[in-house]
């Protein structure tokens, strides 16, 4: 579908109890996001050309069978065109902003923007952030979604995926 706030496609999931929607940003909008922030436009670009979604998680489950949800995206797995391999998280990110020499505030800020790597929720809670996939602009791919609920380990893979294109779309304009 194509979110009506970001007039951007999404990608979404919803299982009893828990809500998953993963919305396509334009490297353009990432580019400017983190320029801000104080990345270097190099910085800057290297996240931009790596495939981010605003992820917005939720656990529903107030609405029917309360019960808590834990999620590890440690264990979400990214199906490429190279293969099968595991997302690039935030202490990834870190590891290369230390050895590149980003600087702290802008560090944290990036810490801050994305999706936690882990986290409990409880009935009614939710939560969002930036989710990389470390692809390039247009890439398509499969995501293998892992979380717990109901003393349950569940899976979904979430199919044909796509990366926003890097172009510059005016307001209200499709991407393609």
């Amino acid at each position: 579908g194509i979110d009506e706030d970001a007039q951007l496609p999404f990608w979404q999931v919803s299982d009893r109890g828990m809500s998953l929607r993963l919305i396509q940003r334009l490297p353009d909008q990432t580019r400017a996001f983190f320029t801000a922030r104080g990345f270097s436009a190099e910085h800057a670009e290297r996240i931009a050309n790596s495939c981010v979604f605003q992820t917005v998680f939720a656990n529903t489950s107030h609405q029917s069978t309360p019960s808590t949800i834990d999620y590890n995206l440690q264990d979400w797995v990214v199906h490429g065109p190279a293969g099968a391999r595991a997302m690039k998280l935030r202490e990834d990110w870190d590891v290369e902003w230390v050895r590149s020499g980003a600087g702290t505030s802008a560090r944290v800020a990036f810490e801050w923007a994305l999706f936690p790597t882990e986290q409990r929720y409880r009935p009614g809670d939710y939560n969002w952030g930036m989710s990389i996939f470390d692809l390039k602009p247009g890439t398509r791919f499969d995501l293998d979604v892992v979380w717990r609920q109901y003393d349950e380990t569940h899976r979904v893979t979430i199919k044909d995926m796509r990366c926003a294109p890097d172009i510059q779309a005016q307001p209200g304009e499709q991407p393609l």
